[in-house]
């Protein structure tokens, strides 16, 4: 294959490579560890529709190559969408091929060339995954001899047919996917029916129980915070972390990561405080309870890598709109991060923001997705839900005045930042 990268932007590609924001679905394992991502790009020009095709693929790959796929994705699987069009073109050579599956839309029709195109791909290392699976049929049985994956979307397979239909694709070794797992009653079907892996957002819907309390490790991680965002004193601090060892080498595991950039190893809470200050302490503390001891493990990895990258992404976007201002930018990534402490904690929100002092700004965000903070949230939140939440993302990003081409740089960060801290994280 030849690298086509320098044609992307020619002019029979009606598409600017930079004129999207970024999705990502997450696709976890029957441990809830981490897989891989289905790439969503999406059209940030207002009012217009989103392109399909060969042109907005290629604008897609394009675009990834040139900021850097482990950027989106870091060590993750990337499930990338492909038409007949795309399979037919040469746009291929700079994706890692280890890594990446190509996912046939519920439209191709596999013609004679189509599957010709596909066991040379197959050649070059590529996987294919297959989109839009209803049930037997003449197109199933064409493409299903090149496919590794078999996506299944849990709305629109007739749940009387999925037990055969898993079983007859495990019995031709095939990886079967669940699609659309959004809640964690239809998670816990899925994985009774033998499902390999699910994509979606059900371990982000908050499942709440009213009177419920933290664990003794988080609120030994909450009162700390309550100390650090308070005037005590820093021995009052140091003395606090100290009397309980393990939280104190987390602590100083999470501070010593690449992405806290310091230039010199820290060893200790009070050093800590010297070389981060008390808004940067305070925000890997917030980390710590989505990677506390008591959690730690695979089920927790999807929803602190959400966490810190929704934290970061807000954080960035207020450093963009009100720069120079860093207090509004640490604002942002505290509301980023508390928005997923209900699901962390299966307590409401309500509950948690009387347990964890916070402004009435924060509160307002957290609470009511209200003010300058609470549409930040709003954005990102429907971001990262990109395939079903376009008409929620593009009025929003017209308001704030940020094109795709500055969104996409900030998820991009975002993504690379969160992809650091959980490395060392857990």
């Amino acid at each position: 294959m030849t690298d086509t990268a320098a044609s992307l932007d020619h002019a029979n590609y009606p598409l600017r490579v930079r004129d999207f924001y970024l999705g990502r679905q997450p696709v976890l394992d029957r441990n809830q560890a981490l897989y891989g991502y289905e790439l969503l790009f999406r059209s940030a020009r207002q009012g217009e529709a989103d392109e399909t095709g060969l042109s907005a693929t290629a604008a897609v790959i394009a675009h990834a190559a040139q900021l850097g796929l482990a950027r989106a994705i870091g060590d993750a699987t990337c499930f990338l969408n492909v038409d007949a069009e795309v399979l037919a073109s040469d746009i291929f050579a700079f994706l890692p091929r280890d890594r990446t599956i190509l996912e046939i839309v519920s439209d191709v029709v596999p013609d004679d060339d189509l599957l010709a195109r596909m066991r040379a791909l197959a050649g070059h290392g590529f996987r294919f995954a297959l989109d839009g699976v209803d049930g037997d049929s003449l197109r199933l049985q064409r493409l299903l001899p090149l496919a590794a994956f078999v996506k299944l979307d849990l709305r629109s397979v007739p749940p009387a047919q999925l037990p055969n239909l898993v079983r007859r694709l495990h019995g031709m070794e095939k990886t079967v996917v669940a699609e659309k797992v959004e809640t964690r009653d239809t998670y816990q079907a899925a994985m009774n029916l033998g499902f390999d892996y699910f994509q979606g957002y059900y371990f982000a819907r908050p499942s709440v129980l009213g009177g419920r309390k933290l664990s003794p490790s988080q609120l030994a991680v909450v009162d700390l915070m309550n100390l650090v965002m308070s005037d005590a004193d820093n021995a009052d601090i140091e003395k606090a972390v100290k009397r309980d060892v393990t939280l104190a080498l987390n602590l100083l595991r999470l501070v010593n990561t690449p992405a806290v950039g310091a230039t010199q190893r820290i060893d200790s809470v009070s050093q800590a405080l010297l070389v981060l200050g008390r808004r940067q302490l305070q925000r890997w503390l917030q980390i710590m309870l989505y990677a506390e001891p008591a959690t730690r493990g695979h089920n927790q990895t999807p929803l602190l890598m959400l966490a810190t990258t929704r934290g970061r992404l807000m954080e960035l976007l207020a450093q963009r709109l009100r720069p120079g201002q860093r207090a509004v930018a640490d604002i942002a990534f505290t509301v980023g991060i508390m928005s997923l402490m209900d699901v962390l904690f299966g307590i409401p929100m309500g509950d948690i923001v009387e347990q964890i002092p916070v402004s009435d700004e924060v509160r307002q965000a957290l609470v009511g997705r209200a003010g300058f903070f609470g549409e930040l949230l709003k954005l990102s939140e429907s971001i990262e839900q990109a395939d079903e939440n376009t008409e929620l993302v593009l009025p929003t990003l017209k308001e704030l005045q940020i094109s795709g081409d500055d969104m996409i740089e900030l998820e991009m960060s975002a993504f690379q930042w969160s992809d650091s801290v959980v490395r060392y994280a857990i």
